[in-house]
């Protein structure tokens, strides 16, 4: 028996990783799914004092209250800023292995904004600072690939993201990180383009000064941003393949 422990990315919460977290305990493993503070159904404790911080939190205090060991942490989209906090902050001792769902790949010391446009940034931080808790709305699913039915639960469900997380700088020793079994998931159908900079690091041999490769691979899947609705056998296995 296996724990996984699975956070979403930004607009989100633990409702969509449903179908992964039913296959996987269906397998006889244990999954987590975490709702960051003031996402999901805590949206209502939406407010500026949400920080990269408390999200961090959030991930960090699950795996303590479960008493978990060897986690598979799996994390998508803006919440690779928390996976890779949580692998440095808690070590090999606990993570056995970092899977970045179509996820921000950070460098020491940049945000999640870092690699985004300027535009996309002076989009996101002055709908942020019109809004009366200091977040900002979600997008049309449409981004995501997602159609139909999928389009439809993801947009009703959708909640605004918490602005003080955007621009958070963060700190930690690649090498701790890098120790940890990595999986990047490249989505690539179609590839979201805030995505494609963390694309690009995952097959570059200078990235984190040659220390990702070694210890890392990256697996494909044809689907759009959000795997975990689109293609959830396709993911499942990709997270199964991870507990030998």
């Amino acid at each position: 028996m296996a724990n996984f422990v699975l956070v979403h990315g930004a607009w989100h919460g633990g409702w969509c990783w449903q179908r992964v977290t039913t296959a996987l305990q269906q397998q006889g493993h244990r999954a987590f799914a975490v709702t960051l503070t003031g996402l999901g159904e805590r949206a209502h404790l939406l407010s500026p004092a949400i920080t990269l911080d408390t999200h961090i939190d959030d991930v960090m205090n699950l795996i303590e209250a479960e008493e978990l060991q060897d986690v598979i942490l799996a994390v998508h989209s803006y919440a690779g800023m928390i996976g890779t906090a949580v692998a440095d902050r808690m070590g090999k001792a606990r993570i056995k292995h970092l899977v970045y769902v179509d996820a921000v790949i950070p460098k020491p010391g940049e945000s999640w904004s870092s690699t985004q446009a300027s535009v996309t940034q002076q989009q996101r931080m002055a709908a942020a600072q019109a809004s009366p808790n200091f977040s900002f709305p979600s997008p049309d699913p449409e981004v995501f690939g997602l159609k139909d039915a999928d389009h439809a639960w993801v947009k009703r469900r959708q909640t605004p993201h918490p602005g003080n997380t955007y621009q958070a700088p963060l700190s930690f020793d690649v090498q701790r990180v890098a120790a940890i079994a990595r999986t990047f998931v490249n989505c690539t159908q179609p590839a979201l383009a805030t995505i494609e900079p963390s694309r690009l690091r995952a097959k570059d041999p200078k990235f984190w000064d040659g220390a990702w490769l070694p210890n890392s691979k990256i697996v494909e899947i044809k689907t759009g941003h959000d795997p975990m609705i689109s293609e959830p056998a396709a993911l499942t296995q990709i997270l199964l393949n991870c507990v030998a």
